[in-house]
């Protein structure tokens, strides 16, 4: 029975025109070759399963061959090469840092660099993840490594180079590998197969390739795997139940949901996808890939950066033209955000839940500086309609109650530049007439429900002519009072408890960090509201009310946008302390004597004086 060898060590290349996607650093060491320009210390960085490695033995075999070819590669055939292939060659030393990393591994190793080759060229010594070495064991290396013989050649290899000693770096020419491209990989392991005789589809390899993640001895493991769950017939749905990987075909139906809106399929989905065993934080890992892939997509300019197979190409092709860039970019943070709070929390499937769900809801619920709201998943009865009021209705009630106003005190927020009065309210289609006409500032046009505005400065008697009014039995023609009367459309909804609570407590929440004990103090603070488009609060003092007054525009935005009603207005209350008067003994002795006659028997009885 022939023994059987891995396909990572079987198919190794021998040569550096076999080497697998290190194309420019193979040229360079050839060039160095047929040069004569040798470096006496050489080092390969790069992640694993690249060929760091290969490329040293290969390059060690190549720099003794006696008779290489016109390429300068090794002719395989002279007492070197066949030396080196037979792993009976003294001329190369292979030194494993991992386990040898002690001043005494180095010192041995630098007893044997005294002793010159007895056949070849060179002496090359091969130090593998050299970065294991102890700071001592560098240190004692440095001198052999900067004048080493003039037959010795180091060729160090290592997955971390940020662990190599600075003086080490200056003293090597450093080669820097680079990951395998997803269509190296494919086309290697394609060849493997054809070699041994395998039946594999490009989705199969495509699909190893990805799980090795740009290393080729990884990706040549996973392919020995699968054909012994397979016997050599691969395919892609072995592949997936073999290697544990989530199909893409669950993120383009989990896209094609979330453009029509529909939230229940995308649950039914990732409950799916559970129960198959996979953890919701890497199905949130794979879905932000999906979106990325989705979006480089989308421009011929990018679509290089797409890593699949040509006919996923085409899928993510068609399916990008159907995503705006908006929605896309939305999606891909609300992952990135997902995949962030996923470690911390304690309830991880519902987090990834709320994240599908807004995943599925319109983008213009997220547009802009609005809160993210999540709209309901399942349609509620339409409100109806309020019924507007006439111009003629409230022409009637002007001329009804012409000097039966009285201004509301106004909030003391007077900066803003506009005011609105209005001479009653409309409540299910019904006007009622109000007690007085309020006066509300800083608030816009409204729209959709007909009111009555008027100009303050053309209404009642003018307060520096105070005096003339008082003392004018009729007016004048000249001073006849007059109001202007205009007609204005307003939209919006009244206000109510709970929705009043939620705008309220979302603006505390969206305060900078400069006002977060303002925002800490809104949360105990009690809302009542007056009338449908008028609430008020309560504070301790001057100084706190001053303070909500440079925070209660951008608040007052928040509930206005809310109710998408510009008339909301609000005012601001100063609890009543009770003021208590200072007094003095005699003064409370008294008093308690007055509420309890017992106090006045015992104070005759213990002869108490007040001093």
């Amino acid at each position: 029975m022939e023994e059987y060898i891995v396909s990572a060590r079987k198919y190794r290349p021998a040569s550096f025109d076999t080497v697998v996607g290190q194309r420019a650093l193979t040229t360079t060491l050839l060039n160095a070759i047929r040069t004569n320009k040798l470096a006496h210390a050489y080092l390969f960085c790069g992640p694993r399963g690249v060929g760091k490695t290969t490329c040293a033995r290969i390059f060690a075999k190549t720099i003794n061959c006696t008779n290489p070819n016109e390429h300068g590669e090794a002719c395989n055939q002279c007492e070197s090469c066949r030396a080196f292939d037979e792993s009976r060659s003294l001329n190369i030393h292979e030194l494993d840092a991992a386990s040898n990393n002690s001043v005494e591994d180095i010192r041995e190793l630098i007893q044997q660099v005294q002793i010159p080759p007895q056949t070849g060229r060179y002496k090359v010594f091969i130090i593998d993840e050299v970065h294991m070495l102890s700071t001592a064991a560098f240190n004692a290396f440095l001198k052999t490594l900067e004048e080493p013989p003039s037959y010795v050649i180091f060729v160090m290899a290592t997955t971390e180079k940020h662990k190599i000693l600075p003086t080490i770096l200056s003293r090597c020419q450093v080669y820097d590998f680079a990951r395998m491209t997803l269509q190296n990989t494919v086309d290697h392991l394609r060849y493997v197969a054809q070699k041994e005789g395998y039946t594999v589809d490009d989705e199969s390899l495509n699909l190893i390739a990805q799980k090795a993640d740009g290393g080729m001895r990884d990706a040549l493991s996973i392919f020995d795997q699968m054909v012994s769950f397979t016997g050599g017939n691969i395919t892609y749905q072995q592949t997936l139940d073999n290697l544990n990987v989530l199909d893409s075909d669950y993120y383009f139906r989990l896209v094609d949901h979330f453009l029509k809106h529909e939230v229940e399929p995308c649950m039914l989905i990732l409950n799916e996808i559970i129960q198959k065993g996979f953890d919701p934080g890497i199905f949130i890992g794979g879905l932000a890939a999906h979106m990325r892939d989705l979006m480089v997509s989308r421009d011929a300019q990018t679509l290089p950066l797409l890593e699949v197979t040509e006919s996923l190409r085409q899928r993510y092709q068609e399916q990008a033209q159907r995503c705006q860039p908006r929605f896309l970019y939305r999606v891909i943070k609300l992952c990135n955000d997902c995949d962030q709070s996923y470690r911390t929390s304690r309830n991880k499937r519902l987090q990834v839940e709320i994240c599908l769900i807004q995943a599925a809801q319109d983008e213009d619920v997220s547009a802009g500086r609005r809160p993210k709201i999540l709209k309901p998943l399942f349609s509620a009865p339409e409100a109806q309609p309020q019924v507007q009021q006439s111009v003629a209705a409230a022409n009637n009630q002007t001329q009804a109650t012409p000097n039966a106003t009285q201004q509301r005190p106004t909030t003391p927020n007077a900066t803003q530049p506009s005011a609105t009065v209005s001479s009653g309210n409309t409540q299910n289609g019904n006007t009622q007439p109000t007690s007085g006409i309020r006066t509300e500032i800083g608030t816009a046009s409204p729209q959709g429900v007909k009111m009555r505005t008027f100009k303050l400065g053309t209404f009642g008697p003018s307060l520096r002519n105070t005096q003339v009014a008082e003392n004018t039995a009729e007016p004048t023609p000249q001073k006849e009072q007059t109001a202007e009367i205009e007609t204005v459309e307003k939209t919006g909804l009244p206000l109510t408890a709970h929705e009043l609570e939620l705008a309220w407590r979302r603006g505390a929440n969206m305060l900078p960090k400069d006002y977060k004990a303002l925002a800490t103090r809104m949360e105990t603070i009690e809302l009542n509201i007056v009338d449908d488009t008028h609430f008020e609060f309560t504070v301790n003092n001057d100084q706190v009310k001053n303070a909500f007054h440079a925070i209660m525009p951008f608040i007052l935005k928040q509930i206005q946008e809310q109710f998408n009603n510009s008339a909301i207005a609000y005012d601001i209350k100063i609890t009543q302390q009770e003021v208590r008067p200072i007094m003095s003994k005699d003064e409370m002795l008294k008093l308690m004597i007055e509420n309890n006659k017992a106090v006045e028997i015992l104070k005759d009885a213990i002869q108490l004086e007040m001093n």
